[in-house]
């Protein structure tokens, strides 16, 4: 699949709406915001906006919004403490809008263009995530763009598969994939 999507800052009020029907949709459970209400997603993305080490971004396709991804820096948010960070790790989430008109190759291509823009960062190394252990789609989706797992991890919210990418395995994962 040949997508060409750009990516911008969240603004956490102006994308909040947006955001809510998102986050509280039944395909974003494991996002653990179903039961939010709009403020709660302001207050979280305000948070987000104003934390030095965590920020959100919108993905667009053709001007739309399609894609919300998440990056931080592990020694200061999400894993601290649950695993020794390296220099140039980055955190990564994603979660792709919700659609009643799926299309396939479509969320490969969110990561993929994800990965791609994280990497665009010649700091980044290695990219760190951490979804919840039961969360198979997203399993086969990391697997597809290079994770490795390396092992189970207890966070206070969930149990997570702390998984890893290096540039060389994205790459290698990517490569003749036309993106």
């Amino acid at each position: 699949m040949s997508t060409s999507f750009s990516i911008r800052p969240l603004d956490p009020l102006r994308d909040a709406e947006l955001l809510h029907g998102w986050v509280t949709h039944p395909k974003a459970a494991f996002w653990m915001m179903q039961n939010a209400k709009l403020q709660d997603v302001e207050r979280e993305y305000m948070a987000i906006a104003a934390h030095e080490h965590h920020h959100a971004f919108l993905g667009l396709l053709d001007g739309e919004p399609v894609f919300l991804m998440e990056r931080y820096d592990p020694r200061y948010v999400e894993l601290v403490g649950l695993y020794e960070p390296e220099p140039g790790d980055v955190g990564m989430h994603f979660l792709v809008a919700p659609t009643d008109t799926p299309v396939h190759g479509f969320t490969r291509a969110v990561i993929t263009a994800v990965m791609e823009h994280l990497f665009a960062d010649p700091a980044t190394r290695r990219v760190v995530v951490e979804p919840d252990v039961s969360n198979a789609a997203v399993h086969a989706l990391n697997e597809a763009v290079g994770f490795v797992p390396e092992r189970e991890i207890e966070k206070p919210e969930k149990r997570a598969l702390l998984s890893f990418c290096t540039r060389e395995q994205f790459a290698a994962a990517v490569r003749g994939v036309a993106v």
